[in-house]
């Protein structure tokens, strides 16, 4: 795979996860009802990072949003702070990612520039990603520890006692384990292209130019006369020379 192909195909796909992780943290389907038990019922409900919702069965749907912020759990936070991260830090690699591609020409910015900006972008990008599976992780953990607890407090002494509503994953957590995946694949394939980008060293002689006069018909004139510099020293007797009339030094 070519570096340029390999570079756009490392930004196509953080693109598409970082609009992932913003339709996932948008998404009020964090936490549903589960069913299991009731599966006919008059009313659903679902939770998300901002606001919990109610459906009734004649299909209307009321939403509240949470009007607090310190009385929430601090693992809830936690969450909302790793998905915020992830989506700045996913911009921000996705806008260095743009100026770094092969094939966008910018000035005369250096392929050594451009491969510096892509291991940014990519070590952005693989950071935003790994910060919307933790906090995706996170919450899932939080909902299967709820989940038993509630199975428990259900079920004791072999009969159930109390009707408790337990909650289950829902579709924004897939949407955000595979959003953070893309974002972690395509922050690694751009990591990868900036190898190819970094331009070869190069082992030329240097040559360096020297005047040298002489005249002509219409007067003295000068001309640049190409020395080759080489790591080999000679002594002064083992050099040649070879004398001309137009040689002046």
């Amino acid at each position: 795979m070519s570096t340029t192909m390999c570079q756009v195909m490392g930004f196509v796909v953080s693109a598409l996860g970082f609009a992932g992780c913003i339709a996932a943290t948008g998404m009020d389907m964090w936490s549903t009802q589960d069913l299991y038990d009731n599966p006919v019922t008059a009313v659903f409900q679902y939770q998300g990072l901002w606001r919990s919702c109610i459906t009734q069965s004649s299909g209307l749907t009321e939403c509240r949003p949470y009007f607090t912020i310190l009385g929430l759990p601090a693992m809830f936070q936690a969450v909302r702070a790793l998905m915020i991260v992830g989506i700045v830090l996913g911009a921000f690699g996705l806008l260095v990612a743009l100026f770094s591609l092969k094939c966008l020409r910018i000035g005369n910015m250096e392929d050594s520039a451009k491969a510096n900006m892509s291991l940014t972008a990519g070590v952005m990008n693989i950071v935003a990603g790994l910060c919307a599976i933790c906090g995706v992780s996170v919450f899932a953990n939080m909902l299967v520890t709820n989940f038993w607890m509630s199975t428990a407090n259900m079920y004791q002494t072999g009969m159930m006692q109390t009707l408790q509503t337990r909650y289950t994953f829902g579709s924004a957590l897939f949407v955000g384990w595979v959003a953070g995946g893309l974002a972690l694949i395509g922050g690694i394939m751009m990591c990868i292209a900036c190898r190819g980008l970094v331009p070869e060293e190069t082992h030329y002689k240097a040559v360096s130019y020297k005047s040298a006069g002489y005249k002509s018909g219409t007067g003295y004139e000068t001309k640049k006369v190409p020395v080759i510099e080489t790591n080999t020293i000679k002594s002064d007797e083992g050099r040649r020379s070879y004398p001309s009339k137009y040689d002046y030094v």
